[in-house]
């Protein structure tokens, strides 16, 4: 498998998006968020998804340039509308208004509808921890198809539905919590298919019901699972939270439209730490928190303890030295696209 810069990666994201219509500012950000999915290890959220997004482009499922509409607003609240725009650009302009509003008033919340996918969470509550903020994000696709079984259900009724939680500390690496409530992000079905690997047991059922480790057999019909396991009661209740946040308080709605466009409902909450308690005690106690949960001796089979982002972190550190390796099936649509839209001497060798 090949292995790239992160530069060259986010050169080549770029063309293809600006090829495609989108503008100089709307092909930076998707570019940025795509490749930081790769750099800290979520690949699944990263530059595979390329050819995905051109592909609703042709379709009218994502629209370059699409007006950021608010179309309702409060001091700490506000509702928007994407109108079908790149995700990530909705979202994260979304965040900055929540961060604003929260500078102000210690707290805000905004709702998103009709944008397509944001990608990996953890960039958004990233933006309001360098603030000095607590963030919460939740996503949900509404009525779009679903993915995940219900606990003690075998008919998908739910998306993945990720919740992410970001804290400020004074540690090196941000404290994040990114996870799907699901077992496992579809995106990472895709990947595993993509390398030809088999996926660990507990991920997915096939078309009836049986527990499966072929990631062929959830596109045939499977479906995956809560996370929890044999408690995955807990993450089910969890996954139906996010999607009455993320759906249901979105205007979106529920329920199953295979036909319908990809569509993240969001949520978002900010919290102003300074309008609790002072941001650098807070910051201190965190890492010191950290630290103390670190403190524990690691269980056999693990060489140490590690606090929510931190394998992120360490990730990207290795990859901005080391580079990226993408599959080669992932690749070999990348460098199509690349060919059918004539951006290669735009992009540049490797």
């Amino acid at each position: 498998m090949p292995v790239f810069t992160p530069e060259y990666l986010h050169k080549v994201a770029y063309h293809i998006y600006r090829a495609k219509g989108a503008s100089e500012e709307e092909a930076e950000i998707v570019a940025r968020h795509q490749v930081k999915a790769n750099l800290v290890g979520h690949d699944s959220h990263g530059v595979i998804h390329i050819p995905e997004y051109v592909g609703r482009i042709d379709r009218g499922h994502i629209v370059p340039g699409a007006p950021f509409v608010v179309e309702k607003e409060a001091p700490c609240t506000a509702v928007i509308n994407g109108n079908w725009g790149f995700g990530f650009v909705v979202t994260e302009r979304a965040m900055k208004m929540a961060i604003a509003k929260a500078k102000t008033n210690g707290v805000a919340a905004i709702t998103i509808h009709y944008q397509s996918h944001i990608g990996r969470l953890g960039d958004y509550p990233t933006m309001a921890l360098e603030e000095g903020m607590i963030a919460l994000v939740t996503a949900d696709s509404g009525a779009g198809p679903k993915a995940v079984v219900p606990f003690g259900g075998k008919a998908r009724r739910l998306g993945t539905n990720p919740i992410c939680i970001g804290m400020p500390s004074d540690l090196e690496g941000p404290v994040l919590m990114d996870m799907a409530t699901s077992a496992v992000a579809a995106g990472k079905i895709s990947l595993a298919r993509s390398r030809k690997e088999q996926v660990p047991p507990g991920w997915i059922i096939d078309k009836d019901g049986n527990p499966t480790t072929n990631p062929d057999d959830y596109p045939a019909g499977g479906a995956i699972l809560p996370v929890g396991a044999d408690q995955g009661h807990k993450g089910y209740a969890l996954s139906f939270m996010v999607e009455v946040f993320s759906g249901l308080l979105t205007g979106l709605g529920f329920g199953l439209d295979p036909q319908a466009k990809h569509n993240d409902g969001v949520f978002i909450s900010v919290f102003n730490v300074e309008h609790f308690r002072p941001l650098d005690q807070f910051k201190r106690e965190v890492k010191e928190f950290a630290e103390f949960v670190k403190s524990s001796p690691p269980a056999a089979g693990f060489k140490e303890v590690l606090y929510p982002g931190e394998i992120e972190h360490n990730t990207e550190i290795a990859r901005r030295r080391d580079g990226i390796t993408i599959e080669d099936s992932t690749w070999h649509q990348i460098t199509s696209l690349m060919q059918e839209l004539k951006v290669e001497d735009k992009v540049g060798s490797p």
